[in-house]
């Protein structure tokens, strides 16, 4: 607390109680420019205290002198005298605040970055922050109990999913671990590749790991999400060749010993019994549901009986003829894991597109399967071994099924427990209800969406689901789950004495993952070494820092101070001396621009007076020696002179404009029996308002500028007809306002209207009448001409026609029609369709040259047209079926010239397109629903057209998109060609293609086809698209997957070819593909 120490004054009766202080204010200082008029009246009376003032440093100004909060204030003893009055400065204390301060140059309480420095936590994290260490390898840590997760590069999440449920799978990991890789260049092979991501997710030391080579080995698209079921059939299927290969018995059938099953399909004719059966194996069982199916009715359903009557009668061998009979299927045998793949993807033939189903389902957690089994299952099949437990959920989050994302819910054995697969995110689902409900109790592993509502039902309905609220039930046989996303389930045989012996990797997968544990630990210590030591740099820094902040406030007697920007200040603070603390190179300073605070001219700038502050030259100085210097360094004098003029022109006018005004309108009136003159009425009552809308900087346009003068004066020097538009002053007014605009030279009062004005206004009726007559008679003689029908155009075939110039017959026409609102045209002038050789400079027989400029009409029509209007010359020519003939001869030379040496041209882009060809394609069998070709494909036959001005600047992404806005044809469904060359680059110009005057380019437009993506949101429009196989060009799409869970067809599919690069299905007898034309090998 300052306090100054003065005797009582007996007489003084003080403030009452609540009473403020008052203080005198200079009488020109309540704005910066308070001084304007009053003491400055020309930019040459302006001075440098002025200059200070613009910019709220001058004695001329009352920003309060804050007080700095941030600086420790001296404890006193309070005074024993009574007679001693203290003055405290906690008044202004109170008056200080960020919103009052704001704008005030002299506090500095409220740059951004103090408060962080004063405290010390904020302050070493705002300088671990801008020091920019990187992230902490030790939040990749592995949490304790947690698997780990893996890493999506893209569009892996289906890939990611099957993974973690196959390394949970400890049969599946051990088969993994004991195979052999191919010797050689082993490193590229899956099966080893697969060896470490197994042997990274059981032993790695790192909370995720990156599967990127084992997608590589696999030729995988990272940008390319492809169908999971699809993934698993054809990943299981290349694991199943490669572990045939192996010397190991075991391995040789771990697939099919692990998840293959087997079931008999067969007839049995309705006469005489007689019963084909035919084994077949399954990876899977196909299950098709509607809503609220369960899923034993739907292995029941798929298990039903057919009864073969009427047209779909058996042809029995034993009988010889057609019978009634029954098809059935039965499960002969299980495997010791059950994938149940979900319908949840189909293919709708109407639509022609992929859709998924929101179908719920619900599913047990121990599911019985030997109600399921045939009567040609054996005994040991149908044994207690037929109870299978819960293993697995796999979904699919989205609406659509081109969009969306794959995650998994899989139980861990090792440590009993549920947990959520989301790519990196793994999350531990908890137990649900430790006490069993009354009722039967249901677990969803749904979204979200119906969350709220479920809540509310009476029946407790519990989730498993990705959220971290989810809550699990207790494996109890009357448990059921739900789903409106689970595409496929798992299931595992309970086992009486189950092992959870965990296998060991093989040494070269676990060197691999060692050498990343090592990398980690490397990792780690490096980071916390390099944390250390800006520690230690941080801790220096803020003792320099807040000796800064705590000092550079200005006091009211205080001359010697810098002005700055509060952004610089606020830079320093948050940044540039973090920066300069840390930076490896001493010699090179933080350089703080004051861009925030200097005009055009490089000084400071009033108008940005706003932003600036003043410190102390001390705290400026130690600024600078913490080597963070700011730029350009100014002085007091140098606040910008021109930028003060600028705006001292438009303040002085803001007080001298309303007394002129004050002064005109006293002496404006017209005095009867003297002259007055005429000025504009819209200029008059903009003037005298206190801003006129017509001001500009460099003042007020005069009452006879342009926009102006014609409300008083007409085009031929005469006084205007419009009254309405112009006003009378008197003599003195004039006088006054040519003060102000010595070139004004109004109009006098006594002046005549314009009589070229008036007789034009006035026509007669007569002549009127006989412009109409002339128009009607010219129409009569030309009235096949006027009409422009078609039947004009045929009959120009085989007779004797000119070229005559379009705009000319376009203006005629106007005349024709409405002569009395339309001027009638002077001449015809074909002079500029001949060059300097008296040739011609257009092609007749090229349409593109004289287009939207020449128009061909009937010889006899031109010499008419001739005999009324003069000009020419005549362009004769004869049209026949295919070309024209002429006489005058065309100039090659000029021609050209006029082709390529144009500064504007119009263009014509026509669009002709047709639909593929569409032959009898094989509907193909896609696993888990059809695939969706990565390509354009060509739309429905139509033609349309536009034109279109061009300069040779002109891109051609300028012209596709005036495309999509003319002919609503999206830029990315556009091909554009010139001279049968396509124009691929968006960037190039019309001059470098060489684009020739009135050319026609081609449109070829093609569909967008939508690919599967990792991405919730649906494409806005649907489009009709042909499907295709997926993975191609991947090591999965050449593996011969030959196993099937579908039963087998009574006669094979024709082959197909399928394309390389759009990987559409095409006829065996192409020799290149339909779509995009490349050919076969």
């Amino acid at each position: 607390m300052t306090a100054t120490k003065r005797k009582r004054d007996a007489s003084s009766k003080g403030l009452n109680p609540g009473e403020m202080l008052q203080r005198t204010t200079h009488t020109t200082a309540s704005t910066s420019w308070g001084w304007v008029l009053s003491e400055a009246k020309t930019v040459s009376e302006i001075t440098n205290d002025h200059l200070l003032a613009t910019c709220g440093m001058s004695a001329l100004n009352t920003h309060r002198f804050c007080r700095n909060k941030y600086s420790p204030r001296l404890k006193e003893a309070p005074p024993n005298d009574e007679d001693i009055i203290v003055i405290s400065d906690d008044d202004d204390d109170l008056q200080c605040s960020k919103r009052s301060c704001k704008t005030n140059p002299n506090c500095l309480n409220y740059i951004e970055g103090q408060k962080q420095w004063e405290s010390e936590a904020d302050a070493r994290e705002m300088f671990l922050e801008v020091a920019n260490l990187g992230r902490d390898p030790t939040e990749d840590d592995r949490k304790n109990g947690v698997p780990v997760g893996l890493k999506n590069l893209g569009a892996t999440c289906y890939a990611n999913a099957s993974l973690q449920v196959w390394f949970r799978d400890l049969a599946f990991r051990r088969g993994v671990f004991d195979c052999e890789p191919p010797e050689g260049n082993f490193e590229k092979s899956p099966i080893f590749q697969l060896q470490i991501t197994f042997a990274a997710l059981q032993c790695i030391a790192q909370d995720v790991f990156n599967p990127e080579k084992l997608v590589e080995a696999l030729e995988l698209k990272t940008t390319e999400q492809q169908d999971a079921q699809e993934f698993s059939k054809l990943f299981l299927s290349h694991l199943d060749t490669e572990f045939q290969k192996q010397s190991n018995p075991v391995l040789k059938t771990l697939i099919t010993d692990q998840f293959q099953g087997k079931r008999v399909y067969g007839i049995i004719c309705s006469k005489c019994g007689n019963d084909s059966p035919k084994d077949s194996d399954f990876l899977e069982i196909e299950i098709n549901f509607k809503n609220n199916t369960k899923l034993e009715d739907g292995i029941s359903n798929s298990l039903r009986e057919e009864l073969m009557s009427g047209d779909n009668q058996y042809s029995c061998s034993t009988c010889g003829g057609l019978q009634d009979a029954t098809r059935y299927t039965e499960l002969a045998s299980l495997p010791p894991v059950i994938h149940f793949s979900l319908q949840r993807f189909s293919y709708n033939l109407d639509t022609m597109e992929r859709v998924k189903s929101k179908n719920v389902i619900t599913f047990p957690q121990v599911l019985d399967m030997t109600p399921f089994l045939g009567k040609t299952a054996d005994v040991s099949t149908k044994a207690d071994s037929n109870i299978y437990e819960l293993r697995g959920v796999l979904l699919h989050k989205g609406k659509s099924a081109y969009h969306g994302h794959y995650e998994a819910q899989i139980h861990d054995v090792t440590s009993s427990s549920w947990f959520q697969f989301n790519d990196e995110v793994v999350s531990r689902i908890k137990k649900l209800g430790d006490k069993p409900p009354a009722k039967e109790a249901i677990i969803d592993v749904d979204d979200d969406e119906n969350r709220k509502k479920q809540r509310e039902n009476k029946r407790k309905r519990q989730r498993i689901d990705d959220s971290d609220d989810e809550r699990q039930t207790t494996l109890d046989a009357e448990n059921r789950i739900s789903s409106k996303d689970a595409y496929m389930l798992i299931y595992a045989r309970r086992e009486s004495c189950p092992s959870v012996q965990v296998p060991e990797p093989p040494s070269r997968a676990l060197s691999a993952v060692d050498e990343l544990n090592a990398a980690h630990q490397r990792a780690c210590a490096t980071y916390a070494a390099k944390e250390q030591e800006t520690i230690a740099a941080y801790q220096r820094t803020r003792t320099q820092v807040l000796d800064i902040y705590r000092q550079w406030s200005v006091t009211a007697n205080q001359k010697d101070f810098v002005i700055v920007g509060q952004k610089t200040l606020e830079e320093f603070l948050q940044t540039a001396v973090i920066k300069s603390t840390l930076a490896i190179d001493a010699t090179e300073p933080q350089r703080l621009a004051l861009d925030d605070v200097i005009c055009v001219h490089g000084r400071y700038d009033p108008k940005k007076s706003l932003s600036m502050k003043r410190i102390g030259r001390d705290a400026y100085d130690k600024m600078k020696k913490l080597n963070c210097v700011i730029e350009p360094e100014l002085t007091l004098e140098d606040v910008c002179r021109e930028c003060v003029e600028e705006t001292f022109h438009v303040k002085l006018y803001a007080k001298q404009h309303p007394q002129q005004v004050i002064e005109f309108d006293e002496v404006c009136q017209p005095v009867p029996l003297q002259v007055s003159y005429w000025i504009s009425k819209p200029w008059l009552k903009d003037w005298r308002l206190n801003r006129p809308k017509m001001t500009t900087p460099t003042g007020d346009p005069s009452p006879g500028s342009d926009d102006y003068l014609g409300h008083v004066q007409c085009e031929h020097g005469g006084l205007a007809l419009n009254t309405t538009q112009r006003c009378r002053i008197s003599r003195r007014g004039v006088e006054l306002l040519q003060t102000l605009y010595p070139s004004w030279k109004p109009l006098s009062d006594e002046l005549e209207s314009c009589l070229v004005c008036d007789s034009l206004v006035n026509m007669g009726a007569e002549e009127r009448q006989q412009v109409r007559r002339r128009a009607e008679e010219e129409k009569a003689r030309l009235k096949a001409l006027y009409d422009d029908a078609s039947s004009y155009q045929a009959s120009l075939d085989d007779v004797s026609c000119a070229l005559a110039p379009a705009d000319f017959l376009q203006a005629w026409r106007a005349w024709v029609s409405r002569p009395s609102e339309n001027l009638r045209p002077d001449r015809i002038d074909n002079k500029s369709f001949f060059c300097e050789h008296n040739l011609l400079a257009v092609d007749p027989n090229c349409e593109a040259d004289w287009r939207g400029a020449l128009a061909v009409i009937k010889k006899s029509d031109w010499d008419h047209l001739e005999q009324i209007y003069s000009g020419g010359p005549l362009i004769e020519i004869q049209k026949s079926q295919r070309s024209f003939t002429h006489p005058i001869p065309v100039c090659t030379g000029c021609r050209q010239r006029r082709q390529t040496e144009w500064l504007e041209t119009e263009i014509t882009i026509q669009s002709e397109q047709k639909e593929p060809t569409t032959g009898e394609k094989k509907a193909a069998n896609f696993y888990g629903g059809p695939r969706q070709s990565t390509r354009l494909r060509l739309a429905k036959e139509s033609t349309s057209r536009t034109k279109m001005k061009i300069l040779k600047t002109t891109t051609i992404k300028d012209i596709k998109v005036h495309v999509q806005k003319e002919l609503k044809i999206p830029t990315i469904c556009q091909r554009l060609f010139y001279r049968d060359e396509e124009l691929s680059d968006n960037s190039a110009t019309a001059a470098s293609i060489n684009v020739l005057a009135h050319s026609i380019l081609q449109l070829k437009q093609e569909n967008e086809v939508y690919e599967i993506s990792d991405s919730e949101e649906a494409p806005k429009k649907k489009r009709k698209t042909e499907e295709a196989a997926g993975f191609g060009g991947t090591l999965l799409g050449r593996t011969n997957a030959t196993r099937s869970s579908s039963p087998p067809d009574e006669q094979l599919a024709p082959a197909v070819k399928i394309c390389r690069i759009c990987t559409l299905e095409n006829g065996t007898d192409l020799l290149a593909c339909d779509a995009c034309e490349t050919p076969f090998d």
